[in-house]
């Protein structure tokens, strides 16, 4: 199903300074990018003059690397960034149309908190704030929060569901026009249009209500990533837009479908979820200078933090000669993903190095020049696979540029995305229905 002004939904992921492992020794990009309000303020307002939907922070509450093998770690630049909500309460004061969209875990925050803080910034921004739901995973963060172990799959994604309920009932904790401020009767709010959540579960308590006004968006939008079985339903029930990571258009569609089947045992309609896989670009006026751009990130890749991507499924491989084979692993590190890049190695005679560069290029990639890429873009579009798509350049500002200069102009005259912002909202631009109170 396509949307239904025709027009695809495009996001921009900027997190650190681009989604590939070495962008921050490519000598276009600035090195302390992730902790550089400047750098980070730029690219949004390069997103928001290209009339991008929104912009979006991924987030974890710990360093998620372990130092495998030895080394490797201090070669990462995935230990130090800016904390996402301040950070988009500052952005939101510097631009006036694109979405503000950052992630926060269900697993270490308490549901008050989140409803507070993403209502706030939804009214600094004249309603542009979203909420990406996780849960967290990682050992490393649970050993930030007084625990040995992480919660388990099941217990996180209960919690979770218990989670995004109670915010959406905080959010819901006054009408539109609750707040009347009547100065000559003294009366503030209206006590009738008050609604106190009250909520009493398996993992929260919170009686309520939020001390925020009801917020200009009726509440933030809800964005979700998760690929399981217990993600999608989450998704199916809540969630106003869907991040994928379908590497195929056979895969996305299957995705694709079985979320917009999903949402009618929920009451909710195809068009009240936007599914928008993630895409990085490489484009180049040739073929060849798109291949080059590739080329030339994967060759800064430093051997150690390539043998790192390696490491859970391969185990430690320094030992070995990285242009030389694959070795034949005994350990117990191996398993069917790990037996599976063996086999391809063996295949197509990969050394080390050629395996951890193919292993290091991350989520789904188009290499080629503006047609080669927008054909692909829209036969995703068209044929239901994706409602539009949430860029992840490899290089950031670089990746955003070449996509601004090359990739838009053809998008446009294809008449697949907007040429001006058709609203001040977030939710108005991803054409999205106007919230009523206790939809």
């Amino acid at each position: 199903m396509m949307n239904k002004d025709g027009m695809m939904r495009i996001g921009l992921s900027m997190r650190y300074t681009g989604y590939h492992m070495a962008a921050w020794r490519h000598p276009d990009v600035p090195a302390d990018g992730a902790i550089n309000f400047r750098y980070f303020l730029d690219t949004a307002r390069k997103a928001e003059a290209a009339k991008l939907d929104m912009i979006f922070f991924a987030d974890g509450v710990g360093v998620r690397a372990s130092d495998s093998p030895k080394g490797s770690l201090v070669r990462d630049s995935k230990n130090a960034e800016l904390e996402p909500l301040t950070l988009l309460a500052a952005i939101g004061s510097h631009t006036s149309h694109i979405g503000l969209v950052a992630t926060a875990s269900t697993t270490y925050n308490e549901p008050f908190h989140i409803a507070r803080k993403y209502a706030s910034i939804d009214h600094i921004s004249g309603g542009r704030a979203g909420w990406n739901v996780v849960t967290s995973w990682s050992q490393q963060e649970a050993w930030n929060f007084s625990r040995d172990e992480h919660l388990g799959y099941e217990e996180r994604y209960e919690r979770a569901d218990e989670f995004v309920e109670v915010v959406k009932k905080l959010w819901d904790s006054w009408e539109d026009d609750a707040f009347i401020r009547d100065k000559e009767t003294g009366i503030f709010y209206d006590e009738s249009r008050l609604h106190m959540p009250n909520h009493k579960g398996k993992h929260f308590s919170v009686r309520g209500p939020l001390n925020s006004a009801r917020t200009p968006q009726g509440r933030p939008i809800i964005v979700q990533a998760g690929a399981a079985e217990a993600g999608r339903e989450i998704a199916a029930k809540n969630a106003d837009v869907v991040y994928s990571a379908s590497f195929n258009i056979s895969a996305a569609k299957e995705y694709y479908a079985d979320l917009k089947v999903r949402l009618k045992k929920h009451g909710r309609t195809e068009d009240q979820l936007l599914i928008m896989p993630g895409l990085t670009t490489y484009v180049g006026k040739t073929r060849q200078e798109a291949q080059d751009k590739y080329d030339r990130l994967q060759e800064l890749i430093d051997p150690v933090s390539g043998l790192s991507v390696l490491f859970s499924t391969l185990g430690d491989l320094s030992e070995y000669d990285i242009d030389g084979p694959v070795p034949d692993v005994t350990s117990g590190a191996v398993n069917s993903i790990a037996q599976g890049l063996i086999e391809m190695a063996r295949r197509d005679n990969l050394t080390i190095r050629q395996l951890y560069k193919l292993r290091a290029s991350g989520g789904r990639q188009l290499i080629g020049t503006a047609t080669d890429i927008v054909d692909d873009m829209e036969m995703w579009f068209r044929e239901g696979a994706a409602d539009g798509f949430n860029l992840c350049p490899a290089i950031l500002p670089g990746g955003l540029d070449d996509f601004v200069e090359m990739i838009l102009p053809e998008l446009r005259k294809r008449g697949l995305f907007r040429t001006e912002y058709e609203s001040g909202t977030l939710r108005g631009n991803l054409g999205l229905a106007p919230l009523r109170f206790g939809d």
